[in-house]
């Protein structure tokens, strides 16, 4: 069994257009402990079935990233991949937390894992950057600074440990219909690292966080209002550091000091709006 955890943006800034159609940017990307689970065995012909709450959500859909993982994989191993695989859907999709990109990463992992095929930790990056430009982070759920269109990644060891409250009102946001509402202007392409701080704490942290945003959150909410409801309402529970939308929308996300403010935070929002998937989890 491979876990798909949560991606969630932290900030995300946009440095503008490339060339290529993708937009520059960089952002700070933890995993939390909840999302997606894909599990299998190796067997004679190649199917995908799909269980958990937002099952449904994928069921028309014969283009899913994890059979393309699998068909890309088998083409660089030059074999034909036949496995039996499920995946547990357990994150909204089209949300913001990368459940895609997360499960193309674990069938990945797993695949290469079923077959005894390893693969060396840059040819993988670029295999999974052919499925999509979140995927090479959610290779390793561990936090990182990305930048580029996403494939420039520097993982970090020093961050805080902190929970998140997750919070989607049910509305599906498409990342390219927000690029398209974003005025990028081109930009010169750069893989320069931006500098990171040395954070002492989480006080700290959170404030280094609050001075930056996350650029993609203007066109999110002229596309979905609600985004705005969903952000003042987490603001106002209690012990909340932060509040802030995740990627591209529509989930978002408050920033806890400890696992009760989290979870007390949870049950006052689920209270409040039983229609919202709401999960409080620890910053993996």
């Amino acid at each position: 069994m491979e876990r798909a955890p949560a991606k969630i943006n932290l900030t995300i800034k946009v440095t503008g257009r490339r060339a290529d159609g993708f937009h520059e940017i960089q952002s700070l990307v933890v995993f939390a402990d909840c999302g997606d689970r894909l599990s299998g065995e190796i067997a004679s012909d190649w199917r995908l079935d799909m269980t958990g709450p937002f099952a449904s959500s994928l069921a028309d859909e014969p283009d899913n990233l994890v059979t393309r993982a699998a068909i890309l994989l088998g083409d660089y191993l030059g074999q034909e991949l036949n496995a039996h695989l499920t995946l547990e859907k357990n994150l909204p999709v089209a949300s913001g937390m990368g459940g895609g990109s997360a499960d193309a990463a674990a069938a990945l992992r797993l695949l290469t894992r079923l077959y005894d095929r390893p693969v060396e930790p840059h040819e993988m990056a670029a295999l999974a950057l052919c499925l999509g430009a979140d995927v090479p982070v959610c290779l390793d759920p561990s936090p990182a600074f990305m930048w580029g269109k996403g494939e420039l990644i520097k993982r970090l060891s020093a961050l805080p440990s902190f929970w998140l409250l997750l919070v989607n009102p049910g509305v599906a946001v498409s990342t390219g219909d927000v690029f398209r509402v974003l005025d990028a202007q081109e930009s010169v392409e750069t893989e320069v690292s931006p500098p990171l701080p040395q954070w002492a704490d989480l006080d700290a942290f959170v404030e280094w966080l609050a001075a930056r945003g996350n650029d993609l959150e203007a066109p999110a909410r002229s596309i979905a209002p609600v985004i705005g409801d969903v952000i003042a309402a987490i603001a106002r529970t209690n012990g909340c550091k932060l509040a802030r939308m995740s990627g591209s929308g529509a989930t978002c996300f408050g920033l806890y000091a400890d696992e009760k403010s989290a979870k007390d935070a949870q049950a006052v929002i689920s209270a409040a709006h039983p229609d919202w998937w709401v999960a409080a989890a620890v910053r993996l």
